[in-house]
């Protein structure tokens, strides 16, 4: 379920929006430099695991958890929690990259690849972009090449334990390969469409694909 927007809530999450636009529209953290190492240009390291939202954090239970997927597939499915958790399970060590400029190495993650997602639901050929729903309203979209990448997880554990609420638990994206906010948070669904359809953050000036090693911050 997701909280009220109204009062002084609404009023802190819409000056949050509009200082990352303001970012977007400056170039802001922009180095211009390109690069094939670990770490991407730009990015500065830390140990901690910064929370960054819009100031709205859905408390989603288990018992409303669990995960949708639909559209332009063979198969659609929704699963509650526990048929969640009956899918083959692996383990992930991957890298976080924020857009805000802060990375953190070795992350490890537990939940399901996207790829078992993907054999189960099989694509319809017309299928070539994915969005993903979150229980807070939010979405980013990406191409189906992208999400089908063996390095994508759909993750309900870190370090261990399951996701806390303020890291988007119970269920999020993990798609090491770009940007942190292409890792939807309190996944609820997940979207396959024949046409692309940019999220809450790239029609607000982010970048499309958001790339970290080609520094594709902004649109």
């Amino acid at each position: 379920m997701s909280e009220p927007e109204d009062g002084l809530f609404g009023q802190i999450k819409d000056k949050l929006i509009a200082a990352k636009q303001k970012w977007a529209r400056e170039g802001r953290l922009l180095t211009g430099k390109s690069g094939a190492g670990r770490l991407p240009p730009g990015q500065r390291l830390v140990r901690d695991w910064p929370v960054l939202d819009l100031g709205l954090q859905p408390l989603v239970a288990t018992l409303d958890a669990g995960l949708t997927v639909d559209g332009l597939v063979a198969a659609p499915l929704t699963l509650d929690w526990e048929e969640f958790l009956a899918l083959p399970q692996t383990d992930e060590v991957s890298d976080i990259h924020c857009v805000t400029a802060w990375s953190r190495y070795d992350n490890h993650w537990r939940g399901v690849r996207a790829q078992t997602l993907l054999d189960r639901v099989r694509p319809e050929p017309a299928a070539r972009f994915v969005v993903f729903h979150s229980h807070d309203g939010y979405t980013t979209n990406v191409s189906l090449e992208r999400f089908a990448a063996p390095d994508v997880l759909l993750a309900h554990s870190w370090e261990g334990r399951p996701l806390t609420r303020e890291h988007g638990g119970p269920l999020r994206v993990v798609m090491p390969r770009y940007y942190f906010w292409k890792s939807a948070k309190w996944l609820k669904r997940i979207e396959f469409r024949d046409q692309d359809q940019p999220g809450f953050w790239e029609v607000r000036g982010y970048h499309n694909v958001g790339d970290p090693w080609r520094e594709q911050r902004y649109g």
